[in-house]
């Protein structure tokens, strides 16, 4: 009865395995009150933007109201967004960061 148990157990992980995680795209949301040279700094710093690509995404943010600063595994999203959130809250500037689940 145990041994059924196990290969049930083994079965199960072996399917964890396999499937790739769910990945979440990391979006800055457009405010009227951050400066945009801060939304560049921030994709240089926290997303290693080169000044062209942080230029691009925040214009995208700007104009469309988000846009997409990568795609990251679950826990590496959370921690950017907490990293960029704090950063922002102790600059004095209202910017927001979120995820959305592809």
């Amino acid at each position: 009865m145990s041994n059924k148990h196990e290969n049930s157990t083994v079965m199960e992980r072996q399917e964890q395995r396999l499937k790739p995680p769910s990945m979440y795209k990391v979006v800055l949301l457009n405010d009227d009150y951050t400066p945009m040279d801060f939304v560049v700094n921030v994709l240089q710093e926290f997303f290693n933007k080169n000044r062209e690509a942080a230029m691009q995404i925040m214009l995208k943010v700007h104009l469309d109201g988000k846009g997409i600063c990568g795609i990251f595994p679950k826990d590496i999203a959370a921690t950017k967004i907490d990293l960029v959130m704090t950063y922002a809250k102790q600059e004095g500037h209202p910017l927001q960061c979120v995820m959305e689940e592809i």
